[in-house]
């Protein structure tokens, strides 16, 4: 039986016309069958889907979705009065069992608020945290918080380390994946008190494979399989990582200019840092699951272009398959 992804077209600053290609690529390449549910205002999307030459052999259907929820819209604000969004009501497919899963690359708060107020949370899940994906010497390590929670207590953070283990073990494969809680030290005892008392937490939980403290400067040379830390640091960590690719290519552009590198050689470096850059690149990642809430949610960057949206309904389908949703109830005692 085909899984049933429902997507917002007007998630993100490239919407809606992004979100269609990439959507129309995912199911062009999809190895599974899958259907996708398009949530978006018809008068402006079927335009679009029009244009683009979409068959009716094609399993997508665009349902309309009149209110549009703007990136500067506050949360509250989009649970209480835009209830015909393409969220609330791509959201409350899924609740009914229309679709298996979310999508979305708009407003991130908005995603969130709907989401509790519509598929609730599981059982014993205080915070639902936003996992993200942060690039390493050998390969990449999840981030939790990236920026849901940014006053977090300590059990808190226990349960971001919980349901990342959860994600990282069924999701990607990782048996008896390592827990690291992001400090200014690796020694017991540093940091404030709130993560102190969490490295305490985190040490007495059995079900967690806490390595210790790790340090900002261990990050990059993959300290540990989960990165535990409040979404206040964890946005900041997340977005610093972003600016580095720009960064870097434009002080390596200056310095070949300065040492006057013949154009060939350039072109060389120039394509050497671009592979290099590629896991700092939000379209080579997709989206970052929202884990806690009683569904499956994966939530894109604002920024997101066609590539980064099909990756997002891939790792959606892969999220949908490995029953996550069910291992976390499991792991929190429902």
């Amino acid at each position: 039986m085909a899984l049933c992804i429902a997507v917002d077209a007007m998630g993100g600053d490239n919407a809606p016309n992004a979100v269609i290609q990439g959507a129309i690529s995912a199911l062009e390449s999809a190895d599974d069958p899958l259907q996708i549910l398009l949530f978006g205002p018809t008068d402006r999307v079927q335009p679009l889907l029009d244009e683009a030459g979409v068959s009716s052999d094609l399993p997508l259907k665009l349902v309309d979705a009149p209110d549009v929820i703007e990136m500067t819209d506050s949360p509250a604000a989009a649970v209480k009065k835009k209830r015909e969004s393409s969220i609330h009501l791509g959201l409350g497919a899924h609740k009914k069992g229309d679709a298996d899963a979310f999508i979305s690359a708009g407003n991130t708060g908005a995603v969130m608020a709907t989401s509790m107020f519509t598929l609730g949370r599981i059982s014993g899940v205080e915070r639902p945290s936003i996992a993200g994906y942060f690039p390493t010497l050998r390969g990449f390590s999840i981030v939790v918080d990236i920026g849901t929670n940014v006053d977090c207590r300590p059990e808190h953070l226990v349960q971001f380390a919980r349901m990342a283990s959860v994600y990282t073990q069924h999701v990607l494969g990782t048996e008896n994946p390592s827990v690291g809680l992001l400090n200014i030290g690796e020694e017991p005892g540093k940091g404030n008190e709130q993560v102190k008392a969490a490295f305490d937490l985190l040490g007495e939980a059995e079900d967690i494979n806490f390595k210790g403290n790790v340090e900002g400067s261990d990050l990059l040379d993959y300290a540990a399989d989960i990165i535990v830390c409040d979404g206040f640091v964890g946005n900041i960590l997340l977005k610093f990582g972003e600016s580095m690719t720009t960064v870097l290519k434009k002080m390596t552009a200056q310095e070949m200019e300065r040492q006057q590198l013949p154009p060939e050689d350039q072109q060389v470096v120039a394509g050497v840092l671009s592979e290099v850059s590629k896991g700092f690149d939000a379209d080579h990642r997709g989206g970052a699951p929202l884990l806690g809430v009683d569904g499956n949610v994966m939530i894109g960057h604002g920024r997101s272009n066609a590539d980064a949206i099909e990756q997002m309904i891939h790792a959606t389908a892969d999220l949908v398959r490995s029953n996550v949703v069910n291992e976390l109830k499991d792991a929190f005692g429902e």
